[in-house]
């Protein structure tokens, strides 16, 4: 009974496109890689001043 209406629910789902979803995801991956990098940048510069700092 319960599986009957979860499948008849996922029947009413309407799925993104193949090519919306290749779009978004490489969307994200390049978000990820981009803030990654900005972060990496902010912690080098950051741990390079105290370091200086505690010298």
């Amino acid at each position: 009974m319960f599986l009957q209406e979860v499948q008849n629910e996922f029947r009413k789902i309407v799925w993104p496109e193949r090519k919306v979803t290749l779009g978004l995801t490489g969307f994200v991956i390049l978000l990820v890689v981009i803030l990654s990098l900005y972060l990496g940048l902010v912690d080098l510069l950051l741990g390079k001043f105290v370091s200086s700092l505690l010298r």
